[in-house]
Formats: C-alpha cells, sequence, structure tokens
C-alpha cells in the first residue's frame, strides 16, 4: 500500500508541478452569453492584438514580459521563451525591422535575467522542460537571424538536457532533476528542439536522437487508437492521461518536423490523429478548452497554435483551417474592446480588471500565423 501511495502521490505532485506549471490564485470571470457568430479578423487584427498584448505586458526595461497587466512582476521563466516565440512569428508575418530588434532584446532580455543562459545553474533552472523551451526558441532565432551565438547557447542547453534527462537504459527524457517522471512536456519538445539543431547543423546525431525520443514517447505517451496524447509517465506505472493542448500541440510538432525531413507519412497520420482528438474530445462547441483559471496554464494554448498551424502549412493539412479561424474569430470578438486584450476562455467576454499574459496569449499567437479569411 506505501508504494501504491507514494506512486500516487507522485503523480499528483508531477501533474501540479510540472505540466499545470503553478498556480496564482483565482478570480471571479464574466460568463455573459456572447455572441457565436463572429466575422473573420483581418490581418490589421493580428497586428492591433499583438500592439495590446505588448502595451500592457512587455517591459521595456527588463526585455521580458510581465505576468499580468497589475505589472508587478515578470512571468515565469519558460512562458518567456513562449512570448519569444511570439515575437518571430510577428517577425515572420509582417517583416518588420523593428520586429528584428525586438528579436534579439528578448534574447539580451532573457540574458540579462537568467545568469547568461547559463545552464548548469540549478536555480535559475530547476528543471529540464523549462531549459528545452528556450533551447528550442534559441535554434528559432538563430534560423531567423543567423546570429551564431544563439546557435551556440541552443546547443550547450541541448547537450545539458541530454546529459543529464536521457534514460539510456529504458528511454525517454526525465522533466525534473530528481528523475520523478517522464513527461510530454519535455519528451516533445525535445524532438522539436532536436529537429531544428539537425536542420541547422546537419548533424546527423541530432536526427538519430528526434528519432529515438519520439519512438519512446509515441510507445509511452500516445493513445495509438485517439491521438490522445499522456501527460507524463511514472516508472513502470500506466500513462498518465490528462487533456493539455501543449501537449497535443508539441506531439503534432514533433510529428511534422519528422515527416518533413523523412517523408515518412506515419508521422504525419500521427500528427493528424493527434489533431483530430483535439479538435473533437477537447473543449466545446468547436472551441478550445479553457484550460484552468488564473495560472501559467493559459499559455498552454499559445504551444498548441504554434504547432497546429505548422501541421496545416507545413503539413498540407488546409482541413483544419476553419477550426483554427473559428476559435480565433470567437476569441477576438469577445476580447476586451477597451484594451483590445484576448482571453484564455474563448467562449465568453475577456474580463475587464486584471489578466495575466498567460493567458491573453493564445488568440494573439493564433493571429499571427493563421492567414485571414479572404
Amino acid at each position: 500500500m506505501k508504494k501504491v501511495f507514494y506512486v500516487m502521490a507522485m503523480s499528483m505532485l508531477i501533474t501540479a508541478v510540472s505540466c499545470s506549471k503553478g498556480t496564482e490564485g483565482t478570480k471571479p470571470v464574466d460568463t455573459k452569453p456572447v455572441d457565436t457568430t463572429p466575422t473573420s479578423f483581418t490581418a490589421a487584427d493580428a497586428t492591433t492584438a499583438y500592439t495590446a498584448f505588448n502595451r500592457y505586458f512587455y517591459n521595456t526595461s527588463a526585455k521580458l514580459y510581465y505576468s499580468s497587466t497589475r505589472r508587478d512582476g515578470l512571468a515565469a521563466i519558460w512562458t518567456q521563451a513562449i512570448y519569444w516565440d511570439m515575437a518571430m512569428n510577428v517577425y515572420e508575418r509582417t517583416k518588420d525591422p523593428a520586429q528584428l530588434t525586438m528579436i534579439n532584446d528578448m534574447y539580451q532580455g532573457g540574458f540579462n535575467q537568467y545568469d547568461g543562459y547559463n545552464w548548469d545553474n540549478t536555480t535559475t533552472w530547476f528543471i529540464y522542460d523549462d531549459m528545452m523551451w528556450w533551447v528550442m526558441a534559441l535554434a528559432r532565432a538563430n534560423q531567423l537571424t543567423g546570429n551564431d551565438v544563439y546557435l551556440q547557447k541552443a546547443k550547450a542547453g541541448f547537450n545539458r538536457v541530454w546529459n543529464g534527462s536521457y534514460d539510456p537504459a529504458n528511454g525517454g527524457m526525465f522533466w525534473d532533476f530528481k528523475h520523478s517522471g517522464k513527461n510530454a512536456c519535455i519528451n516533445y519538445p525535445t524532438v522539436i528542439a532536436a529537429m531544428r539543431l539537425y536542420k541547422i547543423t546537419g548533424d546527423a546525431s541530432y536526427l538519430d536522437k528526434a528519432k529515438l525520443i519520439y519512438s519512446w514517447s509515441k510507445a509511452n505517451l500516445m493513445d495509438a487508437a485517439t491521438g490522445r496524447i499522456a501527460d507524463h509517465k511514472i516508472g513502470n506505472n500506466a500513462p498518465g492521461y490528462e487533456d493539455y493542448t501543449y501537449n497535443q500541440g508539441t506531439a503534432i510538432g514533433a510529428a511534422v518536423a519528422l515527416y518533413k525531413e523523412t517523408k515518412e507519412v506515419s508521422y504525419l497520420d500521427d500528427a493528424k490523429l493527434v489533431a483530430g482528438y483535439t479538435q473533437t474530445k477537447m473543449g466545446g462547441n468547436g472551441l478550445l478548452p479553457a484550460e484552468s483559471d488564473f495560472n501559467e496554464q493559459g499559455v498552454l494554448k499559445a504551444i498548441f497554435a504554434q504547432y497546429m498551424m505548422q501541421l496545416i502549412t507545413d503539413g498540407g493539412q488546409s482541413q483544419y483551417l476553419d477550426w483554427v479561424r473559428t476559435n480565433i474569430n470567437t476569441g477576438w470578438k469577445n476580447r476586451d474592446t477597451d484594451r483590445n486584450l484576448t482571453f484564455r476562455n474563448y467562449a465568453i467576454h475577456c474580463p475587464t480588471g486584471d489578466i495575466q499574459s498567460y493567458e491573453a496569449s493564445s488568440i494573439v499567437t493564433f493571429m499571427q500565423l493563421c492567414p485571414p479569411q479572404q
């Protein structure tokens, strides 16, 4: 019984600490009925949404983002990498030179805040997945800018995580330094990071590692019948299935990256299966789930947006576009029109009081990636 209790306790702990990404309190939410037949957003709306997000959340001196409109503290370390991805999305959409400056500024903000990306600092970096979100973003920043410094930081971070996290005996990546469990939030991002580094360097060892971790993840974290992604796997216990959009998203991103490189249709089939589960089994009324209240889970759909759109564009799966646009249009219509801020729950009006950058981020991200309806 002690062993069973320990496993259950560890499962709950990992879920609470790793993939739920903490809580920061609760607040009342405006739940009045809304119009569910919004008109299409435009490219100008995408710019407006990003401008508003920066106005209320970007700290121009720290060159990173606040956690909420109170502006009394910076957002969590791993979410800053997601916001950096957003900045890169805007640059790719607009090609605005000022946005390239923003990308470089945010790198410097992270450098200043996080000990120069010293991956051996176990106070700054306290779990492996926090590092890997940054490794992915650093590699992408190199792809966009050609700045070799970003590549060297990405390679060093990847090696640090691989050497500390990979289980050579049983496969898979541990999410924490104590090796208490193997979570989707480290395994699928590792595949994505490895594929980016492979594309940049041509070093086949990255491709080998990507295939290795993807194979383990598919066998241990994916329901092959439905496309549901488990949150974690602890020892020899059954996978812990809890629905989170970022796990669905990174599974899609990993599969699409491998499909693009290898042209093996099985990877694309996996990505479509995972996308189908997210579309039909998560959320309701054609909308993605709200995912918790007033904590870091608000950023999860911003991650999903990144990789769902890669399936549509890189994977050639335009059948999902109407669904994605329905989510964007509904969330944008229900924005706080005074501030042009959006909310994690697309089906209700955005609250007019204090909201978090986490919960305001996903519609903005979707809008930078998804082409408006013509």
